[in-house]
Parts: C-alpha cells; structure tokens; sequence
C-alpha cells in the first residue's frame, strides 16, 4: 500500500556549524553510521522501497552515499573490512533513489510539497533523519505506523511527550483518545508557548499522509516564521477529514541538538553497534 518514502533533507543545520558549513546533518555519523542511513534503513523495514530525497545545495554526498564506490569497493574485496559495507549494500541493491532540490528553504510544508513529483497520487511516508528513532525490542516505528495506516487509512503523525517548557520546539496536537496510544485530532498548533499549548503530545519526524496533502499545502499560506508549515496542512485536513496522533513505542533522540546527538552516539554504541 505505501511504498514511498519522503526524505526533506535541504536544511543547512545551523545548529552543527560549522560541521555543516561543508557537511549535511543527515550524513553526521552515529558510530560508524550516518543519521540518513539509519532513516533509510528504517523505512526499508517498513516495507517501503522507493525512497524521496529532497535535497540542496551542498548535499550531493546524500546521492554518492547510496551509490556504489568501484574504487572503495575494490580495495578492500575479500578483506575483513568488507564487512562493513554490508548494510550499505543492502540498501542500494533493494531500494530505488529518487532526488530533487529545493530551492529556497520555505517550512517543512515545503520542502514536502517540492517532493510531490516523485511521490505522485498516493500516500507516502515523510521521515526527518535527524529524529533518530529506534526500537530494539519490536518494530522500528515508521512499521509501527504502517501497521496503522493499513486500519484507519488517514493521515497519521507520531508524536510523545514532552516537557510543557519545550513545546516551542516543537508542533504540539489535541485530541480525543481512541485509545491509550492513539488520538484523533483536533487541534495543531505549530510552536506554541507552553501556556499557549493544548498539551505536551509533540510530534516528532514520521508521518504517513495521503496524497490530498499536496492541494491543501499549495493552498496553506506561511504560518510560523514566514514558513509554509506542514502543521498548518495538517490542521486542515483533520478539519476536512481525520489525522490521527499516534505514541509510538520506542526510542527518539533529537540528533538536531548537541546533546540530543551525544546521547544517541552513546546509546548505539551500547546498545547497537557492539552487536554487529
């Protein structure tokens, strides 16, 4: 049913300068493995095959990582080092990679809307790989969603808890429960003060949205920031239909941040990358 996924990887991140003066966020290393890999990885797990990314200017490396390196891949065949290019292979062998560029950085809501050509008239996945997600003891998460989208076939966004001083950060919803882990929404609010905030359920980097989302982003004018926001769509498509809010189970570092990026290094080194 959803076999694409979304990638809006055109961000500077100004919050790793001057890493990323020449480096993407998304090719930042977790241990040994770029947070884009991770994304990717899940989303194959998912069932999905097709993957969007939208990229910019100086992010060329996202397209040379998911290609084959002859010169790499022949100086170290049949060493104990090829082992290292396994995961990496799996993914260009079984996945297809789609890219486009956004020009001007507008919202979130844009950098989605600049990715409509590749996804075309049906629903899709949107995952931001600075959200690291992980799940060690069942399904990653975008699976866990996919699972959803099969039942209710709407829009759906992940979100979780947050302290109520950091619901600036982030899109904040309300709703009613469904049940302990699932709410129909009612209400989005794209960076609220915490006494402005329905509540502390944030969403987080994965969505599924229907395709319908494209014509109401066209329609939705800048919100927070002078930016077209994907909060603002989706407030209107839950006015015209459903959205539904779900609290994954799992692991979410915020690798956006300094400390949310030392935290999931240390996690991954613990608890991942000793196990391959």
């Amino acid at each position: 049913m959803i076999k694409k996924c979304l990638f809006p990887a055109a961000g500077y991140g100004t919050r790793f300068l001057p890493a990323t003066k020449s480096m993407p966020k998304e090719m930042l290393p977790i241990v040994n493995k770029p947070l884009i890999e991770y994304a990717v990885e899940e989303a194959l797990d998912a069932g999905l095959t097709e993957m969007a990314i939208v990229t910019g200017r100086g992010k060329r490396s996202l397209e040379d990582h998911f290609d084959i390196s002859y010169e790499l891949e022949h100086q170290i065949q049949n060493t104990e080092k090829e082992k290292y290019l396994t995961d990496i292979r799996r993914l260009i062998n079984e996945c297809t990679f789609l890219y486009t560029r956004q020009v001007e950085m507008k919202g979130l809501g844009h950098a989605i809307l600049s990715g409509e050509p590749m996804i075309g008239n049906e629903p899709f996945a949107v995952m931001l790989a600075d959200d690291l997600c992980l799940n060690l003891d069942g399904d990653p998460v975008l699976a866990q969603m996919v699972k959803l989208f099969k039942q209710f076939r709407c829009s759906i966004v992940a979100v979780q808890e947050v302290p109520r001083d950091e619901t600036h950060k982030y899109g904040v919803i309300a709703g009613e429960p469904m049940r302990d882990d699932l709410f129909r929404i009612s209400t989005m609010v794209e960076k609220p003060k915490p006494e402005d905030a329905p509540s502390n359920l944030a969403i987080i980097g994965r969505y599924i949205l229907t395709p319908d989302i494209f014509d109401i982003l066209r329609d939705t004018p800048p919100g927070k920031g002078g930016e077209i926001q994907i909060t603002d769509a989706l407030q209107q498509q839950a006015k015209d239909g459903c959205v539904l809010a779900y609290k994954f189970k799992g692991t979410r570092f915020d690798c956006g941040s300094a400390e949310g990026y030392v935290e999931a290094t240390n996690y991954c080194f613990q608890n991942v990358y000793k196990n391959v």
